[in-house]
């Protein structure tokens, strides 16, 4: 939870919990520590994806609920621009990845502007010598900050070793991205920029599986 810029609480999904089942009753946690009740809220800020799809989901449509018992307004936010704002100054643009599983990362990549980021490219998915690659394309010559909860996904690709020659290396952040998913929400939120219940949707970038197994037996794969 978030009052202006100052976190008023955190609370981490650390445990093997089941996190539909945790995560209700760590709301409420949250709420009871700052001293505050779900109807004084502002607004839900809420990571979109991308993401695991069944946390992505649980996410969002325990935020589509909040949003319409207490009519209040929702901000979408990408969890890659979370991790992004995070990003050690200095370099005029970021790269921000995260493990997709697959031999894949989710990444994003995008340019500086004053305080603000502004993404280059639509979010991808993508085998991490590629992303590499996509970077310093979308970069054109601009040095990057390269950002991550999973820094080791470069290290082992061949292509990296240039970007280490430049003195380039991975930021790692912590995995709570809680407090820059609110930051980021009050941002939009103070621009005039959010959604409602109806209208938020997930961004998660790769097909579900189910989805794929699917298209997979309709043509005969």
């Amino acid at each position: 939870m978030l009052r202006d810029d100052a976190v008023l609480q955190i609370v981490v999904h650390d445990s093997a919990e089941d996190y539909s089942s945790w995560l209700l009753p760590a709301a409420g946690r949250a709420l009871k520590a700052s001293g505050a009740e779900m109807g004084v809220v502002d607004g839900y800020a809420v990571a979109a994806g991308p993401g695991s799809f069944t946390g992505v989901r649980v996410g969002l449509t325990t935020v589509k609920a909040w949003g319409e018992v207490y009519r209040k307004r929702i901000l979408a936010v990408s969890r890659l621009e979370a991790i992004a704002i995070q990003a050690a100054a200095g370099n005029t643009h970021v790269a921000a990845f995260v493990d997709a599983q697959r031999g894949q990362v989710f990444g994003a990549v995008f340019q500086k502007r004053g305080e603000n980021l502004e993404r280059l490219a639509e979010e991808m998915v993508i085998p991490p010598g590629r992303f590499i690659e996509s970077a310093v394309e979308l970069a054109k010559g601009g040095s990057i900050s390269w950002v991550s909860i999973d820094a080791g996904c470069l290290a082992s690709e061949e292509n990296w070793k240039a970007r280490e020659a430049r003195g380039e290396k991975v930021g790692s952040v912590s995995c709570a991205l809680a407090p820059a998913i609110g930051r980021i929400g009050m941002a939009q939120l103070a621009a005039g920029h959010f959604t409602d219940a109806l209208s938020l949707d997930a961004n998660y970038v790769r097909r579900s599986d189910a989805e794929i197994f699917w298209k997979g037996a309709s043509h005969g794969g």
